[in-house]
């Protein structure tokens, strides 16, 4: 990444700075959206529009983004940075403030930046390799529907499951296992398919949606429904999503097998379905 997007204007990443006085800096006073880009294409932009417009919404940050701008942005940053696949990361703040007050400011000028991170091309083929999780106590606040850039929970837990040698993080909530510090979570057991219902607790994911739809257009048996850790350890199969990470299987958590111990069935089949999706994208047929 050589050049970035900010309030406006586009700099090389180290002429890019932001005022100290910004609530984003002194509060975490803000929302985020990651939006992959492939081939040029921003992916599923309209779904990411609906969750960013919402998020704002949410926090009473009045401002709206439209497709047309997002698309403006990710264009040049493209040409730019010299990339064709990559992950748009879009943040708003509050803006600045002369008196740092928990209150919000009146009438705020919203900080917006944008930057790029290299993405695979749409048809590189998912990895099986099966990755490790923990389960960890979720000490999140009430709104994690709310695309929050306060992710400092997120990032202890992130950070638990790294000193743990696994590669994410589960939260537990009531004895209920949710979704991943930064993905959704599924899983499948006597062949049908399980996740979390969409509520305060966890973040709706796109690409969550997007494995849904899937599901159901397949004929898949899907539940959403919550369930226990020793429900998910006695699964046939588990997964995580996220826009980024796609779908990636788990083979272990919390050190007990899951199924056999590799990628099952159903997750060959689904990330199959999703491949065919993001080709079809590529080719135009979808928009």
């Amino acid at each position: 990444m050589t050049h970035v997007y900010l309030n406006g204007d586009y700099l090389p990443l180290a002429q890019a700075s932001v005022s100290v006085t910004d609530r984003g800096f002194l509060f975490g006073d803000g929302i985020y959206e990651v939006i992959p880009v492939y081939y040029g294409q921003l992916f599923r932009l309209e779904q990411h529009l609906v969750r960013l417009n919402r998020s704002l919404a949410e926090i009473f940050i009045e401002l709206r983004i439209t497709e047309s701008e997002i698309n403006a942005i990710a264009e040049r940053l493209l040409a730019l940075n010299q990339l064709q696949n990559a992950s748009l990361y879009l943040q708003v703040t509050r803006g600045t403030s002369s008196v740092r007050d928990h209150r919000f400011p009146a009438a705020p000028k919203p900080t917006i930046y944008a930057s790029l991170n290299p993405l695979p091309a749409v048809d590189e083929r998912p990895d099986p390799t099966g990755r490790r999780a923990i389960c960890v106590d979720d000490i999140r606040w009430q709104r994690c529907d709310i695309k929050a850039i306060t992710l400092l929970a997120n990032c202890m837990a992130r950070q638990q499951a790294e000193n743990s040698g696994a590669d994410e993080a589960l939260m537990v909530h009531d004895n209920w296992v949710i979704e991943g510090s930064a993905s959704n979570l599924f899983m499948v057991r006597d062949n049908v398919v399980y996740t979390a219902p969409t509520s305060p607790w966890i973040l709706g994911g796109i690409t969550r949606e997007l494995v849904l739809e899937l599901l159901h257009e397949k004929g898949f048996k899907v539940s959403e429904q919550l369930f226990t850790r020793a429900e998910l350890y006695a699964a046939d199969e588990a997964w995580i999503t996220s826009s980024t990470r796609e779908i990636q299987p788990l083979v272990a958590i919390d050190g007990q097998c899951i199924g056999n111990g590799q990628a099952g069935p159903i997750w060959h089949q689904i990330t199959e379905y999703y491949m065919a999706y993001k080709q079809k994208l590529y080719n135009g047929h979808i928009v």
